[in-house]
């Protein structure tokens, strides 16, 4: 059932600034995938980065690290084939448009989108390809040694940087546009420009989908099977952080002599 209110900015049909004053509609926007795959993303970065420090804990933190590179993977595939609004050409504008966007902002006349607003649109694109890149050389990092580890410090460091500007601009951008873009994302309903056609289909089984290959991933991961086994005992870090790969070799050659 839609809900259509009155909106004292003025907007087009796409959310931009507009001419005429314009209604606003609440209604179904954001398919369930794109609700799940948000939930994911969030919930492999903020593990990755609870367990990047945390002694005897570097499966979970790969785990981590992959749920998270697998959620975006699948992000930026729905971004060409999902619904109109999760799509990237839906979002994704020009500059002109970003700085448009953002002066009816600070002037108090940008009113909600039919989805993620100029700047938004350009930081989703920021985080997913922060995200992967830093999600890369961490699996470079344990597959190849020592010499990625300051690389994927400093991209993790980027992406925390990332999505700490991401929540204080969606914060900020919801209080000045009153748009509630947080209930939005958990929900899938909100509030667009009368005329915004609505998401029909939200693809329900295929987010179930995404979240038991999510769950069977988490359990492999755990596994005895999984490669990356093992790495919690062969590598440990110290306090400051850094990895101390222990040497096996002069381990057993101890154990001979003894």
């Amino acid at each position: 059932m839609n809900t259509t209110t009155s909106s004292p900015h003025t907007t087009s049909a796409d959310g931009a600034p507009g001419a005429a004053a314009a209604q606003t509609v609440v209604q179904p926007l954001w398919d369930a995938p794109v609700r799940v795959l948000h939930g994911l993303m969030l919930l492999g970065l903020g593990g990755a980065w609870l367990t990047a420090e945390a002694d005897g804990w570097r499966v979970l933190h790969i785990s981590f690290g992959l749920l998270l590179a697998g959620a975006m993977l699948l992000r930026v595939l729905w971004g060409f084939v999902g619904t109109r609004p999760a799509r990237f050409a839906s979002f994704v504008r020009g500059p002109s448009a970003v700085v448009a966007h953002l002066r009816a902002l600070l002037a108090g006349q940008a009113g909600p989108h039919a989805g993620h607003n100029p700047a938004g649109g350009w930081a989703t694109l920021a985080l997913l390809s922060g995200g992967l890149l830093a999600a890369g050389s961490g699996w470079l990092t344990w597959a190849q040694g020592e010499r990625w580890e300051d690389v994927h410090e400093t991209l993790a460091n980027g992406m925390l940087l990332l999505v700490g500007l991401h929540v204080a601009a969606v914060v900020l951008t919801g209080w000045l546009s009153r748009d509630r873009l947080i209930p939005a994302m958990v929900t899938g309903r909100k509030a667009v420009p009368v005329g915004t056609p609505p998401t029909r289909r939200m693809h329900r089984w295929l987010a179930v989908g995404m979240l038991a290959a999510a769950l069977g991933f988490w359990v492999w991961s755990l596994g005895p099977t999984a490669p990356w086994q093992g790495a919690g005992s062969e590598v440990a870090h110290d306090g400051a952080g850094h990895e101390r790969h222990h040497d096996r070799d002069h381990h057993n050659g101890q154990d001979k002599d003894d």
